[in-house]
């Protein structure tokens, strides 16, 4: 699966997800943009979801128009060692997807 992480995560989760094609919202260059343009770019770039901690994300953005699945991780802090504890459920969460819906973790 391609994975977008958003730009509030670290960028060394991507070594913690095997199996998947991860880029960075960095990596892409759209550091800056807002949600709703971020998921159309990333569902025009061949993405099929992405990772973030916006837990506002879902109240923003019209969840039946969603261009791709979202991930919404609820941790204390955007650090990988908060991050880690969830990582089974994430990794079962993106395997088992459902397109352009939104899935929250923690």
């Amino acid at each position: 699966m391609k994975v977008l992480l958003d730009e509030n995560l670290p960028h060394d989760l991507r070594f913690e997800l095997p199996g998947h094609d991860i880029s960075t919202v960095a990596f892409m260059g759209w550091q800056g943009v807002g949600n709703g343009e971020l998921l159309a770019k990333a569902a025009a770039a061949g993405f099929d979801c992405m990772i973030s901690k916006d837990s506002g994300l879902r109240y923003e953005q019209n969840l039946n128009a969603l261009p791709i699945a979202v991930v919404v991780l609820r941790t204390k802090t955007n650090k990988l060692e908060d991050i880690r504890p969830l990582l089974p459920l994430l990794l079962a969460a993106v395997a088992s997807l459902v397109p352009k819906s939104i899935v929250r973790i923690g």
